[in-house]
C-alpha cells in the first residue's frame, strides 16, 4: 500500500519561484516599501480571492506608496519581475504525477492560468484549485477539502506540501501529511516511499504525459 493517494502541492514558493533579487533592486532604485505594501493581506488579500483583479492589485499597491506616476511605475514594474520553474521539483512531482494524482494548490490571482501556460504547466497537473477561483484561500479547510475532491480521495490519504509552516497547519488539522518546503531535500524523502512502494525505477524525471512543454 502507498503511503498516501494524491500529492497537493503549492506553487510559489514550491514549483515557481520570483526573482527576489530583482524585487530587492527595484525597492532600492525607488527607495519604496514595495514588498512590504504588496503583500499586505488588506491589499493582497482580495486578489487572491478573486474580489479583484491583479491589474486592481497593482494599482491598490501605486495608491498605497502614494498614487504618483512613480508610485505606478515601481509597482507595475514589481508586478512584473520574472519567475521561473524549479526543474527538480517538476520532475519529482512528474514521477509522483505516474503512480497518484497531482494536484496544485495556491493562493493565486486571476492571471494564474496565464502564468501556468507561460510556465509551460497549463496541462502538468492533473487539477489545480486557485483561491481566485474557488474563493477560498489556503490556510482555510475548505481549499484543502476541495482539492482532495478532485483529486478522488480522502484528505487523510493526501500529502501537502507548502513552503508556508501556516498553510501546512491548515492541511495536517484535517489529517493530510505535511511537508514544509524549503528546499528539494524537504519533498524527496516524503516522496521517496510512494517511489518505493509502487516499484518505482528512479528514471528521467521528465514531464507527464499531458505535458507538452
Amino acid at each position: 500500500m502507498t503511503p498516501f493517494d494524491a500529492v497537493l502541492c503549492d506553487l510559489d514558493g514550491v514549483l515557481r519561484h520570483f526573482d527576489h533579487a530583482v524585487q530587492a533592486d527595484i525597492e532600492a532604485r525607488y527607495g519604496l516599501p514595495l514588498r512590504k505594501t504588496a503583500f499586505d493581506p488588506d491589499l493582497i488579500g482580495p486578489a487572491t480571492l478573486g474580489h479583484i483583479t491583479e491589474a486592481q492589485w497593482v494599482e491598490s499597491i501605486a495608491v498605497a506608496l502614494g498614487g504618483d506616476e512613480r508610485a505606478r511605475q515601481a509597482a507595475a514594474e514589481f508586478a512584473a519581475v520574472p519567475f521561473w520553474v524549479d526543474e527538480e521539483v517538476r520532475g519529482l512531482l512528474a514521477r509522483a504525477q505516474g503512480r497518484v494524482p497531482v494536484v496544485l494548490v495556491t493562493n493565486a490571482m486571476d492571471t494564474l492560468e496565464e502564468h501556468l501556460e507561460r510556465l509551460g504547466l497549463a496541462y502538468f497537473a492533473d487539477a489545480v484549485v486557485s483561491s481566485a477561483r474557488v474563493g477560498v484561500a489556503k490556510p482555510d479547510r475548505r481549499i484543502y477539502e476541495l482539492a482532495a475532491e478532485l483529486a478522488g480521495v480522502a484528505p487523510e490519504r493526501c500529502l501537502f506540501v507548502d513552503d508556508r509552516l501556516e498553510n501546512v497547519a491548515g492541511a495536517t488539522a484535517l489529517g493530510m501529511t505535511g511537508v514544509h518546503y524549503r528546499s528539494i531535500v524537504d519533498l524527496t524523502p516524503a516522496l521517496t516511499g510512494l517511489f518505493d512502494q509502487s516499484g518505482d525505477d528512479g528514471g528521467s524525471p521528465g514531464g507527464s504525459s499531458r505535458d507538452p512543454g
